[in-house]
């Protein structure tokens, strides 16, 4: 869906520096007895970053979308975009945002250059204004050679780029991107994180839901993880690594022959902590799981003055996708939702 703004800069109100503010939503679907989609959720996004938003399907992700964008009324709480208020101003918060969903939804008899054109035109854009933004997009998600072609014609990932583009064309200073990758081969998912690293470079400010580690790794600043409703956890990539499994110390000794008694050493000294130390004959790797600092500075010293001498070191925290277990308690996916209902989509 694209959307949405102007050079319209008449913002009515929110905190500097925070592009979103949300506080306390709640939305339910189906009744009393129904489901609770967000169950009082607390959220900000700097001006200028990406905030990415992991939690498996059905978690709320989209219902916050959906809010945000003014497609879907909460039943409590507040939220600021742009400076606007979601509910009391939907009409002039729709100039300031662009949305791109989990499916693409140009409409496929018209050519490429046909939908910008038209979202332009709906934007109050001038007819050559319109034409002008529609091929300077074109151009730029590298479309222009289709750009007469029906977009029933397009490939998944040119379907994917247009929507993508159709959301800029006001230039919105607030981007959703709801799960934008879903679906794309390696290549054209790495296209759609380059345009939103430029777009992030040029001033707007993106909350980006997702269910790929990897894409949450390499777009966003901060991370929120949702779960049943709720904001569960909170932070940078290296601060949610750090808070779920602490770091782990890789040690190679310089004599292969040195690992088991690397390994016994640790142990008895009570170094390796509750998780104890585990070896990797294969990798000629000695694995200790690290609580503080102190602890890394007297293992080090350990094996210097046991004379077991170290040719690499080195300490890891663990992947997005074990911070994400620890946290949700489940695996991501990807999963199909072909066969979702809209309510349950929605949530």
């Amino acid at each position: 869906m694209g959307a949405m703004t102007t050079n319209d800069t008449n913002p009515g109100g929110g905190r500097r520096g925070n592009a979103v503010e949300v506080r306390g939503l709640v939305k339910q679907y189906g009744g009393p007895q129904g489901t609770r989609a967000l169950d009082g959720v607390d959220l900000d996004v700097r001006e200028g970053t990406v905030l990415g938003v992991l939690g498996p399907n059905g978690a709320g992700k989209t219902t916050l979308v959906r809010i945000l964008s003014t497609l879907v009324q909460p039943d409590a709480g507040t939220a600021m975009v742009a400076g606007y208020d979601v509910l009391r101003q939907p009409r002039q918060l729709r100039r300031r945002i662009g949305l791109t969903g989990q499916y693409a939804s140009v409409d496929e008899k018209l050519s490429g250059r046909e939908n910008l054109y038209m979202i332009g035109r709906l934007l109050d854009l001038s007819r050559s204004d319109a034409r002008r933004r529609a091929d300077e997009l074109l151009e730029r998600f590298s479309l222009t050679e289709a750009a007469k072609k029906a977009a029933m014609h397009y490939s998944g990932g040119m379907r994917r780029r247009l929507d993508l583009a159709a959301s800029m064309i006001g230039r919105p200073s607030v981007l959703y991107l709801d799960e934008p990758t879903t679906g794309l081969d390696p290549r054209t998912r790495n296209e759609v994180w380059d345009e939103v690293r430029q777009m992030v470079a040029e001033g707007a400010t993106v909350l980006l839901t997702t269910q790929y580690m990897e894409e949450a790794e390499q777009l966003a600043q901060e991370l929120a993880v949702i779960d049943r409703g709720r904001v569960i956890a909170r932070g940078g990539v290296d601060e949610l690594k750090a808070k779920v499994g602490g770091r782990t110390l890789q040690v190679r000794p310089a004599d292969p022959a040195d690992l088991p008694a690397m390994a016994r050493a640790v142990a008895e000294s009570g170094l390796d902590g509750p998780a104890g130390a585990r070896t990797v004959p294969d990798e000629g790797l000695l694995y200790v799981p690290i609580l503080s600092d102190g602890q890394l500075t007297s293992v080090i010293g350990l094996l210097a003055e046991r004379g077991l001498p170290v040719a690499h070191i080195a300490t890891h925290l663990p992947s997005l996708d074990e911070v994400f277990l620890a946290i949700t308690g489940q695996k991501t996916s990807s999963t199909d939702l072909s066969d979702t209902t809209p309510e349950e989509l929605a949530a």
